[in-house]
């Protein structure tokens, strides 16, 4: 069997006691024995182990696997994650190691998400450590009969006991069939009730097998934090397959839930005073050999490419290659001259165009001046005499000063008004007793002020106006029309009538022999 448990009996209280005051004086007298002594049940070095482990940003390739694992069922690969299980009816899949296991001890971190809408969600999740693959099985989404050790994260609750969600601790010899009526608590080698559905953050579970003892710590998924774990659960004298591979597997049946794994993380232990195994041990001596001889090979062909290089162009031997390349310092400097160089184009284009807008004013103001002179020689000469050039441009300089002292007036007043706001706005216990009065008393300044801005603005419209109806533009007026010559004379009106009173006399005449013509037929 390759799981196996010790059941210790339960010692009495006074022989637990001496027990322990015999553990200690021994200790104590081990540590005085060894001056500058250290303990040797220390903690055991860790090494990650990246090729049997997987992690975003880049989880996946472009062409959806999964290096240095395998992917199956219906779990979808992304850049930052592995959907194992989607929230659909009766599905599963898993993810596998390709390479086999050889470690006496390690550890595992895994972070997942089960995630789902409903109150209560199904199947759950798996993490596996077995001599073979389990890829498609009944039990989570992978094979039964399993020879090893797996951590269920059960959602659901199968025998009606409502001692889910858990964590389940089930080993197996490949012998044995799960218990899915019972959710294999008939099986257990540990259990602990923890609720790892729909939480703020990722679930983290650290599985460690150290010395013949798998323990499972728990982050419950309510706080950031990477390192809050807290003990799930333990077994003690379990043995384990030494060569094995690690996987993850979901399922759902009638109600489904998201299950997506985030990152595994797979570290080998080493005890104290051990020395871990050296890089080069994992790698074949024939691996080696064929990775040796490829870069001979590579090496060989770059010579014979620069040879062939150096026939072609002579003029270039003996040349540093590093002379032929742009080097950092100088791609830098030619940023900045080309920028520089950019600058200066910029520059010039709005000069151009600023010289363009300055002779399209000159022209502007000289065509002007050219009408302001027509006008002024076809006007009347007494106007002419009367309002010069000199004096419309006096006239227009004037009004603008008018102008522009009103607002000034305006403005000052309008700040004016806003202090005395700001005065009313004071709170009433520093204005004491007279604090009502002098808030009246401001209102009515302010209204006073307003009314004084009113009739200031009034006046300053009513006088531009009076000075544009004065302005001699103005005063030129449009040409009298000539005289009409007198459309009807004495002599036109008789010709008329005589003209009409033949034609009428005509008329009746020519009616009268039709009637008597008609007559005769009678």
């Amino acid at each position: 069997m390759a799981v196996s448990t010790a059941q210790r009996p339960a010692a009495a209280a006074p022989l637990f006691i001496l027990t322990f005051l015999s553990a200690f004086l021994f200790h104590c007298g081990a540590a005085d024995s060894s001056a500058g002594g250290s303990d040797p049940e220390g903690a055991p070095h860790r090494r990650f182990e990246y090729k049997y482990s997987f992690k975003g940003p880049h989880l996946s390739q472009p062409d959806g696997s999964i290096p240095f694992w395998i992917h199956t069922g219906n779990a979808i690969p992304s850049s930052d994650q592995v959907r194992v299980a989607p929230s659909l009816r009766s599905q599963k899949g898993s993810v596998w190691t390709k390479n086999r296991i050889n470690f006496k001890h390690w550890e595992a971190e895994v972070t997942f998400r089960v995630s789902g809408r409903g109150r209560m969600g199904a199947d759950g999740l798996a993490v596996w450590f077995t001599t073979t693959q389990g890829l498609d099985g009944p039990v989570y989404g992978a094979a039964d009969q399993w020879n090893g050790v797996g951590i269920f994260f059960d959602s659901f609750d199968n025998d009606g006991k409502k001692n889910n969600p858990a964590i389940i601790v089930v080993g197996n010899n490949g012998k044995l069939v799960y218990d899915h009526q019972n959710d294999g608590t008939t099986q257990a080698l540990g259990t602990c009730l923890r609720d790892f559905r729909n939480k703020p953050y990722p679930i983290r579970a650290k599985i460690t097998y150290y010395k013949q003892t798998l323990t499972v710590m728990i982050n419950n998924g309510f706080t950031p934090d990477k390192n809050d774990y807290e003990f799930c659960t333990k077994v003690d004298n379990m043995i384990v397959p030494l060569q094995g591979f690690f996987g993850i597997s979901a399922a759902t049946g009638g109600l489904a839930d998201d299950h997506d794994v985030l990152s595994f993380l797979l570290f080998s232990l080493t005890e104290p005073g051990e020395e871990p195994p050296p890089v080069e041990s994992e790698i074949p001596k024939e691996e080696k050999d064929k990775y040796q001889e490829e870069f001979q090979n590579f090496q060989q062909e770059l010579d014979k490419k620069k040879e062939e290089f150096q026939k072609e162009h002579p003029d270039v031997q003996g040349e540093p290659i590093e002379d032929v390349f742009e080097s950092v310092n100088d791609r830098e400097i030619r940023q900045v001259f080309e920028g520089q160089n950019q600058i200066h184009l910029e520059i010039k284009q709005l000069n151009r165009q600023l010289a363009m807008i300055l002779d399209e004013q000159r022209r502007y103001v000289s065509v002007i001046t050219d009408e302001i002179a027509k006008k002024g020689s076809q006007a009347d000469p007494g106007q002419v005499g009367r309002y010069s050039t000199s004096q419309l441009l006096n006239t227009v300089v004037a009004t603008e000063q008018e102008i522009l002292r009103n607002l000034n007036d305006f403005r000052s007043s309008f700040h004016e008004s806003v202090k005395q706001i700001g005065m009313a706005q004071q709170p009433h216990d520093q204005a004491g007793a007279a604090g009502g009065y002098e808030t009246v008393q401001h209102f009515n300044d302010i209204k006073e002020h307003l009314h004084v801005v009113k009739r200031d603005l009034e006046h300053l419209v009513q006088r531009n106006f009076m000075h544009l109806n004065k302005s001699p533009f103005y005063l030129v007026k449009c040409p009298e029309p000539p005289p009409m010559p007198s459309c009807l004379s004495t002599v036109h009106f008789a010709i008329f009538i005589v003209v009409q009173s033949v034609l009428f006399f005509c008329y009746i005449m020519y009616k009268s022999q039709k009637e008597a013509a008609a007559k005769k037929f009678f």
